[in-house]
């Protein structure tokens, strides 16, 4: 195989190992400046390239409105967001290369309709590899599996696996297309920040030297080793779990299906578990856990690490991509916003990479901050808009963190009672339907439910429907007036949107995008699914796609509608 050899920086530490290596070669992670050798198979990692900023090259300065510290997924996927709605951004980061190794893989549907909206999703599809279907092991006997999404009319699947530096290539090109709106500042280390009423300014190093930059906000998007977060004091909360792991990154020919497998003791990897998935380019996801006293200098070692792979693929020939020993948190900080710096991701929640709960809650932060950020910075809305942002992240990233725990509690029991529990559920599991809901083998990302948020608007009305309170959307197939098929996600557009459905159009009060789906409106409900999961009736649809109001009658009146856009935009707590 042709390998390509490149001198870059070392990769950002976006999460928590000890050591990793890369086809053969042990890297430390922790230390951001190093300079090192790399030689990674498929994947071609291309340097980004360094411009002196305008701030020590004698030019105007920016005045973008925004500063994004990190140009992982979270602080890209930001910036693109913001260009959408017509925000200028910084994007600053002390690297210049796309996050080494795979690290995140998994990105859930919603997640993917979030991508869509920003431009990315297709060329996310096309590359990355498509399931569904996740089957549970104990020992060598398959316990049962799970669909995650067994119905049709979809635009997007359950899942798909992509490796986190493809994500991240798409979107830096996808930042390309707003060369207005976007400054990509790479080799650009913030090292400080001070902030005042009206305004944030970092401190930033570069190859030509030091400057400062102003901003109105600052996206702390640093990762779960936030320079920020510990320049501010700001503690993570929650538990540490001590139990490490080792993941792997193999490529070899394997005919194993696109699903996601995981294994409770099994032969090959005695008294631990195991989880494969299939990637992109040949290359499979291999998760062993370790026990809490392994040495991560010993395990990564290849002499250790080949063998254990060989047990779980047989005879097949394979290389090693990327290898990393790590235990994890599940913890976040107090509050996420502090004055006029935003924590955003992995800066302000980790938790364990079982699920799929980091990478996805990370892009639901900025799907949830960046029409509120927008909305506040160009007048529509008052900056205590932005205090929900806290609200309901801080509720997303505690579910995410309860639901991670106790995937993690029920693979590392602690103590003799957890591990009877374990054992037992595992045991009835084969025949009882009803202790398979009891098996803890990763609760798969899931978007939150709003239906709590200050900004909801209560109405009375009772729906007998998939689609609740709070809700982000479920998509549907429709038809225009030319016949066309098209999505209803696609449609929803960046604003907030009246979604009529089955009732005759209702007074829509200006300046409101409305979209009418019946036999005389704008479309049609060609599978009937729109009814299926909404009824009929009108929805009150923010811009990131959660529903925030609805009523059964087409009675309701532009007042009513304007009550509840006035509560959405935090305007009044009635």
């Amino acid at each position: 195989m042709l390998l390509t050899r490149q001198k870059v920086s070392t990769p950002r530490a976006s999460g928590q190992p000890n050591v990793i290596w890369i086809c053969g070669t042990p890297y430390k992670v922790d230390v951001a400046d190093v300079e090192c050798e790399i030689v990674m198979a498929r994947y071609a990692y291309e340097s980004f390239p360094y411009h002196t900023p305008p701030e020590l090259s004698g030019e105007a300065a920016s005045d973008a409105p925004v500063l994004i510290v990190g140009a992982g997924p979270i602080g890209l996927a930001s910036a693109v967001d913001l260009a959408t709605r017509g925000i200028a951004s910084i994007v600053l980061d002390d690297n210049n290369v796309v996050s080494v190794g795979s690290r995140a893989i998994c990105w859930a549907k919603r997640s993917l309709e979030i991508f869509d909206r920003l431009g990315v999703a297709d060329r996310m599809l096309a590359k990355g590899v498509t399931w569904k279907l996740g089957r549970v092991y104990r020992g060598d006997d398959e316990i049962y599996s799970f669909d995650l999404l067994p119905e049709d009319g979809h635009k997007f699947p359950a899942f798909i696996n992509l490796q986190q530096y493809y994500v991240e290539q798409f979107l830096v090109e996808r930042c390309a297309d707003f060369p207005e709106l976007i400054d990509l500042r790479f080799k650009n280390k913030v090292m400080s920040v001070t902030q005042d009423d009206d305004n944030v300014t970092a401190s930033i190093q570069t190859p030509d030297g030091i400057y400062d930059i102003c901003g109105a906000y600052l996206l702390a998007c640093d990762g779960a080793n936030s320079r920020l977060r510990k320049q501010f004091g700001l503690d993570f909360d929650g538990r540490h779990f001590d139990e490490r792991f080792l993941i792997a990154d193999v490529e070899m020919e394997a005919d194993f299906p696109s699903e996601r497998w995981f294994w409770f003791t099994p032969t090959f990897h005695k008294g631990q578990s195991a989880l494969l998935h299939k990637q992109p380019d040949n290359i499979y996801r291999i998760d062993l856990q370790l026990g809490p006293d392994a040495d991560p200098d010993e395990e990564k070692k290849p002499e250790n690490v080949i063998p254990r792979i060989e047990k779980i693929v047989g005879g097949r020939p394979f290389k090693l991509d990327w290898v990393s020993i790590y235990d994890f948190n599940c913890r976040r900080i107090d509050r996420f916003i502090h004055n006029r710096v935003i924590f955003v991701g992995d800066s302000a929640h980790v938790v364990s990479p079982f699920g799929a709960r980091g990478g996805n809650g990370g892009i639901h932060d900025i799907d949830n901050l960046g029409w509120k950020l927008a909305a506040v910075i160009t007048g529509q809305a008052n900056p205590n808009l932005l205090e929900s942002y806290n609200e309901e992240r801080v509720f997303g990233a505690d579910e995410n963190i309860r639901n991670s725990s106790w995937t993690s509690r029920f693979m590392s029991p602690d103590g003799e009672v957890e591990m009877a529990f374990r054992n037992a559920v595992l045991g009835l599991s084969v025949n009882a339907p009803f202790a398979r809901r009891l098996v803890n083998a990763g609760r798969l990302s899931l978007p939150c439910q709003l239906g709590h948020s200050s900004l909801t608007y209560k109405a009375d009305d009772e729906f007998d429907v998939q689609m609740t309170l709070g809700a982000p959307c479920m998509d549907a197939p429709l038809t225009n007036k030319d016949g066309d098929h098209v999505w209803l996600m696609n449609q929803l557009g960046n604003g907030f949107t009246l979604l009529v459905i089955g009732v005759p159009l209702c007074d829509v009060p200006d300046n409101l995008d409305c979209i009418h789906i019946d036999a005389n409106g704008d479309f049609i409900d060609i599978e009937g699914l729109v009814t299926k999961r909404y009824g009929a009736g009108v929805y009150l649809i923010r811009p990131d796609q959660h529903v925030t109001a609805r009523w059964l009658s087409d009675k309701v009146s532009a007042t009513d509608i304007t009550a509840a856009l006035a509560r959405a935009y935090a305007r009044t707590t009635a």
